[in-house]
This record gives C-alpha cells, structure tokens and sequence, in this order.
C-alpha cells in the first residue's frame, strides 16, 4: 500500500468516526424525548453499527495485526 492510498484510507476513517460520533448524539437527543420515533432510532442504531464495522475493517487495513 502507498502513501497515496494510507492517506486517503486514514482520511476515510476519519469520515467515518465523525458521522458515527454525530450519530450518537442524534440517537441520544431522540431517547432524550418523551415521544420518539422507535423505527427511526433502530434505523440509527444499526447505522451506528455498520459505521463502526466499517471503521474496524479499514483499521485493519491500515495497520494489520499479522507479524512480517
């Protein structure tokens, strides 16, 4: 892997980490209300999750466990 594409990557997990933090207070500020919801606050939710699944992979890829 080149500078080029390292660089674009960690910008991407940046991308990433700043629309899973916004999602977090979006979900929050939504349970916060007495009524909200409930199938838009899953839909977050799983949003959340694939964009930490997503920022995992990419991790991976930038920094691999296995030993050279």
């Amino acid at each position: 892997m080149d500078e080029v594409e390292l660089a674009m990557l960690e910008q991407r997990i940046m991308q990433l980490k700043i629309e899973h933090r916004d999602l977090d207070d979006v979900i929050k500020r939504l349970g916060d209300q007495l009524v909200y919801d409930q199938l838009q606050l899953q839909r977050l939710k799983r949003r959340k999750l694939l964009l930490k699944d997503q920022i995992s992979w990419l991790e991976r890829q930038v920094d691999p466990d296995i030993p050279a």
